[in-house]
């Protein structure tokens, strides 16, 4: 969770299940949107979490696949949406130890 001045600006929620890291939740408040939070709480993610780390998001959704992307996550799978709730296609995500050090060369 992130608070800014006493308020909740944003959340994250994650899991580790058969060896895979997942963030199933990153939820920015739209008045705090750009401005490095989701940044920050992805940033513990990938500090604290082991690799590989993996989330989904609609393929819709076109900030928040160019928000991974830019962070070092890849693509790995599209699918139609038949198994998530809203039945919406949706990408999965995934950032390994391999990205993070591709990544690390390249600061």
């Amino acid at each position: 969770m992130a608070e800014i001045r006493g308020s909740v600006v944003a959340v994250m929620h994650t899991e580790h299940r058969q060896a895979i890291s997942w963030i199933t939740q990153l939820a920015v408040d739209p008045k705090y949107s750009n401005c490095g939070v989701g940044s920050l709480l992805l940033a513990h993610a990938l500090r604290t979490l082991a690799p590989p780390l993996r989330l989904y998001t609609f393929q819709a959704n076109l900030g928040a696949r160019r928000f991974y992307e830019r962070h070092g996550f890849r693509a790995v799978a599209f699918s139609a949406g038949q198994t998530n709730e809203e039945h919406c296609p949706d990408v999965l995500y995934e950032f390994t130890a391999r990205d993070s050090e591709v990544q690390g060369m390249q600061s």
